[in-house]
């Protein structure tokens, strides 16, 4: 459906529960903190599914937003959730009970829910959630902080190359409200932990380079967390890290999880499908920013992906 036909949706239905995915990012927190302030505009009774995982950055955009304990909806609505792997522990009660509406930029949906939004054409999912919001009346302040987070955690502070002139038209709008971008770009984009300088310094000493430096590996188990000092909070926005680097058109971050699987983050700025690539380990995202979950140790999942980057770059 398109966006006019989501937000008509929106206007007809209430109790809304809405889901973010694993491992939160601002995209789908801002997006979720923006859809409960402008349902609750409306006089809809709306609230945030809790338990997250969310890192002490994007906590104060849920505060006042999240469900009580026995909260029962009528519907449920997911945000810039592509898959049903994306699903939090709490999230995939209701994937069992059916979600309702998926709103999502993802071109690399599954369509688990009864009714679908989706533009993969958008940079962030927040520049979606705009446009329904808009279509359902004006941007205020209080939901125009968490979409300004949005898109600007999705796009690298509009430097990534999914960046497009709608993308800051989206956030020339919403500045326009009077919201301190200043504090909002200080926080997410200029301020970084020492221990997350050490992940850094770390990362480079020890980075794999393939391919006469095009392409960049970074092995992140958790011994390395413990030497840098860092917590799964000192990682946000990690993968993008390599990428910086002169040179590199692939970086891949490998980053060792619990139970003996490792998450693995591509990025792409050369012309390789990062998506493509993924796909290939089930795991999906954007044509320069991809994902994927895979079983077995750190140097295993970088055969892995190193294998199946080979496969991508060889069919062209």
């Amino acid at each position: 459906m398109t966006y006019q036909e989501a937000a008509a949706w929106l206007r007809q239905h209430d109790r809304y529960l809405i889901l973010t995915h694993k491992r939160p990012d601002g995209d789908t927190i801002g997006c979720a903190a923006a859809l409960c302030a402008g349902l609750r505009r409306l006089g809809k009774t709306a609230h945030i599914c809790p338990g997250t995982g969310e890192t002490h950055l994007f906590t104060p955009y849920l505060e006042g937003y999240l469900a009580p304990e026995g909260y029962e909806p009528e519907t449920v609505v997911s945000t810039d959730i592509a898959a049903r792997s994306l699903f939090t522990r709490e999230g995939e009660r209701w994937l069992e009970r059916g979600i309702d509406l998926a709103i999502d930029h993802h071109p690399s949906q599954e369509y688990f829910a009864r009714e679908t939004c989706l533009d993969a054409g958008r940079a962030a999912c927040g520049e979606l959630i705009y446009d329904i919001l808009r279509e359902l009346g004006e941007i205020t302040p209080e939901m125009a902080v968490p979409l300004y987070v949005a898109v600007s955690t999705d796009t690298g502070c509009f430097q990534y190359g999914n960046t497009t002139a709608d993308t800051h038209r989206v956030a020339a709008a919403l500045m326009e409200t009077g919201i301190d971008v200043f504090a909002l770009n200080k926080r997410h984009f200029r301020t970084k932990s020492w221990a997350r300088l050490q992940v850094e310094r770390l990362i480079v000493e020890r980075m794999h380079r393939y391919k006469e430096g095009r392409i960049a590996v970074a092995l992140i188990s958790r011994s390395l967390l413990d030497e840098a000092g860092a917590t799964e909070e000192d990682l946000e926005d990690i993968a993008a890290f390599l990428g910086q680097i002169e040179g590199v058109e692939t970086s891949v971050t490998i980053r060792e999880q619990e139970g003996g699987t490792c998450k693995l983050s591509v990025r792409t700025s050369g012309g390789l499908n990062a998506t493509k690539v993924c796909a290939l380990l089930g795991g999906g995202g954007h044509a320069a920013a991809a994902g994927c979950t895979v079983s077995g140790t750190l140097e295993e999942a970088e055969k892995a992906i190193l294998d199946a980057i080979g496969q991508v770059a060889s069919h062209g």
